[in-house]
């Protein structure tokens, strides 16, 4: 039986318990707040911040275990490449996760490696933000180097909109590294999540591309799989091919691309389940999370298997405690729908609280109605 220590217990995070747990794994899931969902469903939990050094040495030290898996940003990186070297394993591995915390890392490693992305730069003020967006040329894409989920991400038209998107970005802002990327925009037709599987013994594996919209820099639904050319399909699984490898390790990689009329362009990178993969949760014979915890405990994977299907997120409306939810028995009447609530024990502006899934002919269609016919509810 191998101990996982989970870095980060939300809502993907519980899901990969689950996977885990039925191949027989001991989790320990740790999260900032008690009752996070993975916990919910974990052997153990422990409640610290990830950023903070001495209580993640102290947690590392206390289970002793056989795998560190990071499901969140946010994490004193540096403690996960000094206990690598005491002989932890961390998943992928832990220049995988110090790199892709941070935008400007993983930026940087792609460009080395010749893959296409936006023109970008960097900004660590307001003054240096809109010197870079003149110099790149307006609009531009505006995002902390540190966040997760899109948070803090805009898009500034004009130089009046930089100080704005400047204080929106500071506020979206994790961990302590107030920089930005700031990047050309890209008018593409479609962006996509190309799900990337990299196996301990075999070749590496690509679930068919997953298409989604994006607002307040948050994935609002998903589909699968997005149709795309196939010499495009071909680029973009080159380009997931070249970064993962120079990452390494082993487990499922989250790679986002723009798709053009004339190209694909890299965008990001998460060495982790991503939140627009929940649609396999339906669509696929092995979810994102089954794929993660068979790669990263070195199970076979068979052919992987995929049906039309879509995702749409529910959202909180305001702040509060001890969700509720009413219309779930509506939206599962429907034929090929589920129904996924985290179990998070509190609620903000725009929180994402459950997924609607849909599977079959006009799946997205069907997931967004479900969605829609659920309410979050909270204590006054």
């Amino acid at each position: 039986m191998k101990k996982i220590l989970l870095l980060g217990s939300g809502e993907l995070g519980k899901e990969f318990v689950i996977s885990a747990k039925r191949l027989g794994c001991h989790v320990v899931a740790c999260d900032s707040y008690a009752g996070a969902p993975a916990m919910q469903v974990a052997d153990q939990h422990e409640v610290f911040s990830m950023l903070d050094e001495a209580a993640l040495r102290a947690a590392i030290a206390k289970h002793q275990p056989d795998l560190i898996v990071p499901e969140i940003e946010a994490i004193r990186t540096e403690v996960l490449l000094d206990v690598e070297k005491e002989g932890f394993e961390v998943i992928p591995s832990a220049r995988a996760a110090n790199l892709t915390m941070n935008r400007d890392r993983i930026r940087d490693v792609a460009v080395g490696l010749g893959v296409r992305t936006a023109r970008f730069a960097y900004a660590e003020s307001s003054d240096g933000l809109l010197a870079e967006a003149r110099a790149i040329g307006f609009p531009v894409v505006i995002k902390p180097v540190m966040s997760s989920s899109g948070k803090g991400q805009s898009v500034a038209k004009t130089e009046a909109d930089i100080q704005a998107s400047w204080d929106y970005a500071c506020a979206g802002m994790r961990g302590d590294r107030q920089k930005v990327i700031v990047e050309e925009f890209i008018a593409f037709d479609y962006e996509i999540t190309l799900l990337t599987v990299r196996q301990r013994k075999g070749p590496t594996l690509y679930c068919p591309p997953i298409g989604h919209v994006q607002e307040r820099g948050d994935y609002q639904y998903s589909w699968q799989p997005q149709a795309m050319k196939p010499e495009f399909l071909q680029a973009a699984q080159a380009m997931a091919d070249k970064v993962t490898a120079d990452l390494g390790g082993a487990g499922i990689f989250g790679v986002e691309f723009f798709v053009t009329q004339d190209e694909v362009i890299f965008s990001e990178l998460s060495p982790r389940p991503h939140d627009t993969g929940m649609v396999t949760l339906i669509s696929q014979n092995l979810s994102e999370f089954d794929l993660h915890a068979r790669a990263v405990l070195g199970l076979p994977i068979p052919l992987i298997e995929a049906v039309e299907g879509a995702s749409a997120v529910v959202l909180a409306e305001g702040a509060g405690n001890n969700p509720t939810f009413t219309g779930v028995e509506d939206a599962l009447s429907e034929p090929g729908v589920d129904v996924r609530i985290f179990g998070k024990p509190t609620t903000r502006p725009y929180r994402r609280m459950a997924v609607a899934l849909a599977k079959g002919p006009d799946a997205l269609a069907r997931a967004r109605a479900a969605a829609a016919k659920i309410k979050v509810h909270t204590e006054a």
